[in-house]
């Protein structure tokens, strides 16, 4: 039933309104890709369940296996894409694999060539428990026993999905999100996502652009409950991504009470905890809270991939206080677990308390913030608008001018243009987003592949942007009957989310920064000419 639906469905063009107005149930297929399903041919070789895993892999990953067919190489491939689209950190391989060739890493016992406790060898449990302890700020030491390792945090969202939920059911996520997360909790468990949209228009008690608000969690669980979807949890990201937005304590705790309220397990995905780059921001997290609102309906996840930038170690680690929800997530480890000598080495990875602060995280932080000082300035230059925030690997960019008539089909074409100029993004209905023509770079790389990419996407706006007042002088008044949004309207620029100061000069130096980048990006003055006015 499922893969008839998806593949009799059209692809995801129109608009936000259009979207929200169908069936939760409806709109929950169709976004699951973000290429047409009616593309896809059915294999007689496989079942029902295994043409939908086709599918999500033929439309997800298009740009992924793309890249790996033609990558960029200074030497050997110097015409070959620039990866900008998978989260991954590249700038600390020299501290890493100098710290994981160390003598420590390398031992090898016998425990470590047998089966382990499928929750995890202990010793690793517990470094993991110190760890989490110590950077999580918790105010109390916290337990061994409570924690459970397995080979990625995708693996800990389709375990969860399926322990939590029984199949049919769903789990609530604020939308733009991960894209990966859908299939995490699908492929498997056969657990939908329902989406409480955000926007980038401040509106109501929202003080920024794509702030998750209690009241749009209760409006997206109450719609589900309308049409009869059972609600079993929610999920929030922790930096968020691709945002980067960090909850502040007060808003963790409103989203926890607002799930205690309606007796929802709350999965917190921290992946990017340690990776916030700028002391002006202050991460905390949910282990950290003095008292939980519900601690046995409360799970947190974090993993290596993102924080010690090595993705290509699948470690992802669970921390629940409910021993039925561990041991069910414990059972499924057979199918996920870490090998014996990767646990080893994780664990003195964890326990390296003085290199990781004194090392690691100073460089790190120092490497991120100048990559993301650099695609920002670039950014800025171009006048192109985008959401300045100080955590993960990633600038959420508003690419919505370069759109004539602002939809979805627009959106994909536009990122396929990027990837025929040898550049791969990730565009926002890969994140489901609701609002066409949102972006997002990743800026965690080496000088010279940002400097390149750079380049390639300037020659592409600047492309667009001509083919678009061509178009414009051939009709005119067209932009506006297709509601496309002047971009001194709704346009969200750089100013960064801080708690309120007294500085008026900063204030003042970011509306002056906003006016002048907006008055560089509009094109008003271009489509309100003398002669249109006589």
């Amino acid at each position: 039933q499922a893969l008839s639906e998806i593949a009799g469905m059209g692809g995801g063009g129109g608009d936000l309104q259009e979207m929200r107005a169908r069936p939760l149930t409806e709109r929950r297929v169709d976004m699951h890709g973000f290429c047409n399903p009616c593309d896809f041919q059915r294999s007689p070789y496989l079942s029902a369940r295994g043409n939908i895993a086709n599918i999500f892999r033929g439309s997800t990953e298009e740009g992924y296996k793309a890249y790996h067919a033609d990558k960029y190489d200074e030497d050997k491939n110097p015409n070959g894409i620039i990866n900008f689209g998978t989260s991954e950190n590249k700038l600390c391989f020299d501290l890493m694999s100098k710290r994981l060739t160390q003598t420590d890493m390398n031992l090898m016992e016998p425990p470590l060539l047998q089966y382990p406790d499928w929750k995890g060898h202990m010793f690793l449990r517990e470094e993991v428990a110190r760890f989490l302890t110590y950077y999580c700020k918790a105010p109390a030491p916290l337990k061994a026993e409570n924690v459970i390792v397995l080979n990625g945090c995708g693996s800990l969202f389709s375990a969860l999905a399926t322990v939590l939920c029984d199949p049919g059911e769903a789990v609530l996520i604020a939308t733009p999100f991960y894209g990966g997360i859908t299939q995490s909790v699908f492929l498997y468990g056969n657990v939908k996502l329902v989406y409480a949209y955000l926007d980038s228009k401040i509106t109501g008690t929202s003080t920024r652009p794509f702030q998750l608000t209690v009241e749009k969690l209760e409006k997206a669980l109450q719609d589900a409950r309308a049409e009869g979807v059972t609600v079993r949890a929610l999920i929030l990201l922790n930096p968020q991504n691709p945002l980067g937005d960090i909850y502040s304590l007060s808003e963790l705790r409103d989203y926890l009470e607002f799930a205690k309220r309606h007796e929802l397990h709350v999965i917190v995905d921290e992946i990017y905890m340690l990776s916030v780059f700028d002391e002006s921001a202050s991460f905390h997290s949910v282990l950290g809270m003095d008292r939980l609102p519900d601690p046995q309906r409360t799970h947190v996840m974090w993993g290596i991939s993102k924080d010690f930038a090595v993705s290509g170690i699948r470690f992802g680690t669970l921390y629940t206080e409910n021993q039925d929800v561990a041991n069910a997530v414990a059972s499924l480890c057979y199918f996920h677990g870490v090998c014996g000598p990767v646990q080893h080495k994780v664990a003195q990875l964890l326990r390296d308390r003085d290199w990781i602060n004194q090392v690691y995280l100073r460089a790190n932080h120092a490497r991120l913030k100048a990559a993301h000082t650099y695609v920002t300035d670039e950014l800025k230059t171009l006048g192109v608008p985008f959401l300045n925030r100080n955590a993960g690997f990633f600038v959420w960019i508003d690419f919505r001018k370069y759109l004539r008539t602002g939809t979805f089909e627009e959106e994909m074409l536009l990122w396929r243009r990027f990837l025929d100029n040898k550049v791969l993004l990730s565009c926002g209905k890969a994140f489901e987003c609701s609002e066409p023509g949102w972006f997002r770079i990743i800026f965690a790389d080496k000088t010279h592949r940002l400097q390149l990419g750079m380049q390639r996407i300037r020659k592409v706006l600047e492309e667009r942007e001509q083919e678009i007042l061509a178009e414009e002088k051939e009709q005119p008044c067209q932009s506006d009957q297709d509601g496309k949004a002047d971009s001194t309207d709704e346009v969200i620029f750089v100013s960064r989310h801080q708690e309120p100061t007294c500085s008026s000069s900063s204030n003042l130096g970011d509306l002056i920064g906003l006016l002048q980048q907006q008055m560089r990006s509009s094109d008003w003055l271009q489509k309100n000419t003398a002669e249109q006015f006589a």
